[in-house]
Parts: C-alpha cells; sequence; structure tokens
C-alpha cells in the first residue's frame, strides 16, 4: 500500500519555500514493516526566523509529518500537519550525514520516536533520533 500525504499551502508561508514543487511524505508498507520518505525542503533566505527550543514529545504521529528542514550538522526539524515544528536531535556519536534530498524512517509501528528509531540518509548511514524538541518562533 502506498499513501502520499499532500503539502499543505500553509507550508510555503511557515518556512519561506519560494517555489513550491509537489513535495510529499511517502508511506511504504512492506510486509507490515513501515517506511517513511521524507523529502527535504530548503527555505528561502528572505526572512530568517529564529527558533527556540522547547520539551518535545517522546513519539510523534507518523501520519502528522509533511516534510522536513535541515537544523544543523545533527538535527532535522519535521514539519507537522498542524503546523508545528519538531527538532529531532541525533546521538552524539552520529556523524554528519547528507539528509539534502530525502531520507528515510522506517518505526516499529506508526509512531517515530526518539531512543528507538534512526533517520537514513540516501548514501546509506543512518542516526538514532536522541530526543524530540517542540519549536517555537523567539519573539523579535
Amino acid at each position: 500500500m502506498l499513501v502520499s500525504l499532500p503539502l499543505l499551502s500553509w507550508l510555503a508561508s511557515l518556512v519561506g519555500v519560494a517555489q513550491l514543487q509537489p513535495v510529499t511524505v511517502t508511506r511504504l508498507v512492506v510486509r507490515e514493516e513501515l517506511i517513511l520518505r521524507v523529502p527535504v525542503i530548503r527555505p528561502r533566505a528572505v526572512r530568517r526566523i529564529e527558533w527556540a527550543e522547547k520539551k518535545g514529545p517522546k513519539c510523534i504521529g507518523s501520519d502528522r509529518i509533511v516534510a522536513a528542514a535541515l537544523g544543523d550538522a545533527r538535527s532535522v526539524d519535521f514539519l507537522l500537519s498542524d503546523r508545528t515544528r519538531i527538532r529531532a536531535r541525533m546521538d552524539d556519536d552520529c556523524p554528519t550525514l547528507d539528509f539534502y534530498g530525502n531520507f528515510y524512517i522506517q518505526p516499529e509501528d506508526d509512531r517515530v520516536c526518539a531512543k528507538r528509531d534512526e533517520i537514513r540518509s540516501r548514501i546509506g548511514g543512518s542516526c538514532r533520533i536522541e530526543k524530540f524538541k517542540r519549536m517555537v518562533p523567539k519573539a523579535l
């Protein structure tokens, strides 16, 4: 079964994407195994938003993930369907991975959880998610 989640129109204004191209998170179930292919979007540099990290959840529903953006060398920000942004912090021993195209997550169930699931790059490297942080825009 192949299910695509549509990228909502508000995403363009949320992350400042110059031209919105068709971007979808693809869920593929093979023999009761879930694999998520998450596209990485690149925000344009018109208005840079500074983010503050707050306590995050232990797990997020895989059906809530709409896209991802690069946080820094050891983190990936998930953009969720309810307009929230959750940062996945990787283990300290995680090498810097190339997540610029897409990456894959293979959760045990319909949730992506810290201290359990890994993010895999297209070139074959992987890093375990250490924790999630809820991101909120800093007041100017």
